[in-house]
């Protein structure tokens, strides 16, 4: 029985340039380095608040592995 995690896929398609401070620093705190760079996290609330923040910025995908 084991239960299947999902996965978010987040890539970065807008540019951070001209947005606050903190929009930039949660886009490394995610993990994202350059524009259109996609990385793989594991479905939590931290991470869902965090895409919340740079929604604006970012392409979520919803995977399971």
């Amino acid at each position: 029985m084991s239960k299947e995690v999902t996965k978010l896929r987040i890539t970065w398609v807008k540019s951070d340039i001209g947005y606050a401070e903190d929009q930039r620093m949660t886009l490394k705190a995610l993990g994202l380095h350059r524009l259109h760079q996609s990385v793989k996290h594991n479905d939590s609330p931290s991470i869902r608040g965090m895409i919340a923040k740079v929604k604006h910025l970012v392409e979520v995908e919803e995977t399971e592995e």
